[in-house]
């Protein structure tokens, strides 16, 4: 009986996991001197997210690949945040997002645009579901400094909900509707 229910905890700990993905942005081969020569180990950089609006990133060193993989997994499930997206699919407004010397911006982007965004960055907006971005980093190409200032950028969205329940408004009176050619309701029409 004990071993059926192991089992089962085993099976929905693999369902849990399958909601996430997870990406492998970097892995490092560091060295250590002790007195008998060098022992080697490795350094992982791991983004995982649901790709729909959580995402997060850890790091994890071990003596080996696998082991430091896992550690850097569980540390960027623990550390997941949540950014609201647009229709599901971008950005509600650009953003700029800085860690040390790396700098990055992201702009929001029409459908079909895709992911425009390199290395570390792509990344990130993959597993977080983002499908139309227009990312730059500037500065920094290191993958650590990259993702963190990608994260910084991702933590300054807002959606426009958000902001007007923090001004007490409705979403009507933040964003003109300009589609049916209607000015936005602030606006002084001379007549």
């Amino acid at each position: 009986m004990a071993r059926r229910e192991e089992n089962n905890k085993r099976g929905r700990d693999r369902e849990e996991d399958n909601e996430f993905i997870d990406k492998l942005v970097s892995i490092n081969r560091v060295a250590k001197t002790v007195k008998g020569g060098r022992r080697m180990g490795f350094a992982a950089l791991v983004v995982v997210g649901d790709e729909k609006g959580r995402v997060g990133f850890g790091k994890g060193k071990a003596r080996e690949v696998p082991e430091a993989i896992r550690k850097a997994t569980e540390v960027a499930k623990k550390s997941m945040i949540r950014v609201p997206l647009r229709e599901g699919r971008t950005l509600h407004h650009d953003c700029k997002g800085r860690h040390g010397a790396g700098k990055v911006i992201l702009r929001a982007a029409p459908p079909g645009t895709g992911v425009i965004a390199g290395g570390p960055m792509r990344a990130v907006l993959e597993t977080l579901g983002v499908q139309d971005v227009v990312a730059k980093s500037q500065g920094s190409s290191n993958p650590y400094n990259m993702v963190r200032a990608t994260f910084d950028a991702l933590k300054a969205q807002e959606s426009p909900r958000t902001i007007a329940a923090k001004r007490g408004k409705k979403v009507g009176d933040l964003v003109g509707r300009r589609r049916d050619g209607a000015s936005a309701p602030d606006a002084v029409v001379d007549a």
